[in-house]
């Protein structure tokens, strides 16, 4: 697949709640304590009966190296703003708690 630049075999990959059993990505944005988590669901697509993708876009590398963060990586996934506080957040994958955006309860983050 021309758009994604890594794609791997997926007949022995298996199914989790959050999506294919893949290795978690962790964006550490800008301490380590700082971090999105994302998992198979957001992480990688199914292109084929038979061939996953990591679902990330490169730039143009004549810019500085950056990926592209789209709506794939952002399914069933919350923003958390703290506008007292100045701070943006990541929920990670709603999918860990057995919920999703159209079924969302706000209390399920305390």
């Amino acid at each position: 697949m021309k758009q994604f630049g890594l794609c791997f075999s997926s007949k022995n990959i298996k199914s989790t709640n959050v999506g294919p059993d893949v290795p978690v990505i962790d964006f550490v944005l800008h301490k380590p304590s700082a971090f999105w988590r994302i998992y198979g669901t957001n992480s990688v697509v199914q292109v084929n009966k038979d061939v996953m993708c990591l679902a990330f876009v490169g730039q143009d590398q004549t810019w500085e190296p950056s990926i592209v963060i789209g709506g794939h990586q952002m399914e069933e996934n919350l923003l958390i703003f703290d506008l007292v506080g100045r701070n943006i957040g990541f929920s990670s994958s709603l999918k860990l708690q057995q919920a999703s955006c159209s079924k969302y309860d706000n209390t399920i983050l305390g």
